[in-house]
């Protein structure tokens, strides 16, 4: 099983785009090497699902900040290393041998740089191991990865490649000699390289990740099993605006459903935005933009907030939605505990429509107890017919105001606003008088 989301969500939240600027992803991207960052696009795109793998990831970027590593290796030796082992060698000893005496010869006659990159590339895997030789000697013992460590360590300490991080990569080295490591290291340790290779990406992963979350001031969510229904935060924030301003949220077994009003520009998009991407990232197992989380863990997450008409398939910005909610719907009636999340259900209709639309698709989602939801609305009325519903907490984005200029808090704060502010916005801005004049 995967953790179930889809395009629309993912564009919406902004989570990917590596060229992408305000995308989640960018904000972690500050990965020093190719496979490093081949690693974190694989992270952003495969969640997990298991509350105890979620919690162990957690705990190695935890370990790696208080560690406060910094990368030990050299990128361009990395990269070099990484091309001298894709070159591939011979099939036998001898054939690796016949084949490095030829590349030398050819080399003397020609420019022919093959037999260059050869030494250059053992070099730079000898260089690259003997750091790598360093760092977990030192910190094997100890630590939630330590596990991988001792892996390392023990690949390294096979006598014929800790013979290899003794070699005085200064000196020349007989033809031979390099035949031989360039056999043992493409062939007979080819597997135990790409342990090495994957642990150095993993490490480049893990010390870009911890160290955004210092610089950021985030923290790692508490995975809790998904029976218990539950999503609890303080200080949560979207993690891509500077000064967000954080706010509170609880959710649990009884209180599913969260309704939220506000006026236009009061931060409800926004703050449902920084829940599903703290959400997203806390299934990761990435540091969260808040001062405390946790969170059972999800199957899937599902969310409408921009949700466009679609000419290609002459979809009206009306019918768009419809098949969004319906979407939904299908998703949370196939029994899986998601969190979903609707931003101004049906804007794209009349009033009346909008209402009764709202108030029955709320109502019916209300009933799905393993899920999670989140509603937002203009229309506050609908908050007034819902309150027969107990699993229901009703909360807003206040609006206060400063003579006829409205001031947004972007705090949560408990039940239903009446702040209705379009025309004073709209009279603000002095429409009106242009149309008139």
């Amino acid at each position: 099983m995967s953790f179930n989301i889809d395009r629309q969500t993912l564009d919406e939240l902004n989570l990917l785009g590596k060229f992408r600027q305000g995308s989640v992803y960018h904000l972690f991207n500050q990965v020093k090497t190719r496979g490093g960052e081949q690693l974190l696009d694989e992270m952003f795109r495969s969640p997990l699902e298991n509350a105890e793998a979620i919690n162990q990831r957690s705990s190695i970027f935890l370990y790696f900040q208080q560690a406060g590593f910094r990368f030990p290796f050299d990128v361009q030796q990395i990269s070099l290393m990484r091309e001298y082992l894709d070159a591939g060698s011979g099939k036998s000893a001898m054939t690796a041998l016949a084949g490095t005496f030829i590349k030398k010869m050819l080399a003397s006659l020609t420019r022919d740089e093959r037999f260059k990159k050869i030494v250059q590339g053992l070099q730079a895997t000898i260089v690259t191991l003997g750091k790598c030789y360093a760092f977990v000697e030192r910190e094997k013992e100890s630590g939630p990865f330590a596990a991988s460590m001792r892996e390392v360590f023990g690949i390294l300490s096979e006598p014929a490649l800790n013979k290899l991080l003794n070699i005085d990569i200064y000196k020349d080295l007989p033809v031979q000699t390099l035949a031989q490591y360039d056999y043992l290291l493409k062939s007979r340790y080819s597997a135990s390289m790409e342990t090495v290779l994957r642990f150095i990406y993993e490490v480049d992963v893990y010390i870009a990740v911890s160290e955004v979350a210092v610089k950021k001031g985030f923290t790692y969510a508490q995975a809790l099993p998904a029976v218990k229904n539950l999503l609890t935060a303080t200080g949560l924030r979207h993690p891509c605006i500077d000064k967000a301003i954080g706010n509170n949220l609880q959710m649990k077994e009884g209180s599913n459903v969260l309704f939220l009003t506000g006026a236009n520009m009061a931060g409800k998009s926004t703050l449902m935005k920084s829940i599903g991407i703290g959400l997203y990232l806390a299934h990761m197992g990435f540091p969260v933009a808040a001062e405390s989380m946790q969170f059972s863990v999800r199957e899937g997450l599902y969310t409408s907030i921009n949700v466009a008409d679609n000419i290609s398939l002459g979809y009206s910005h009306f019918y768009a939605e419809v098949v969004r909610v319906k979407q939904a719907a299908e998703a949370a009636a196939s029994g899986k505990r998601l969190m979903l999340m609707f931003d101004e259900l049906f804007k794209g209709t009349n009033v009346k429509d909008a209402y009764d639309g709202t108030l029955a698709v709320t109502e019916s989602f209300a009933d799905y107890q393993d899920c999670l939801f989140i509603v937002s609305t203009h229309i506050i009325e609908v908050g007034e017919a819902l309150k027969g519903k107990a699993n229901i907490r009703f909360v807003y984005m206040p609006t206060i105001m400063d003579g006829v200029v409205p001031r947004y808090t972007y705090r949560l704060a408990e039940g239903i606003t009446e702040d209705r502010q379009g025309m004073m916005i709209i009279r603000n801005e002095g429409i009106l008088e242009m149309i008139q004049a």
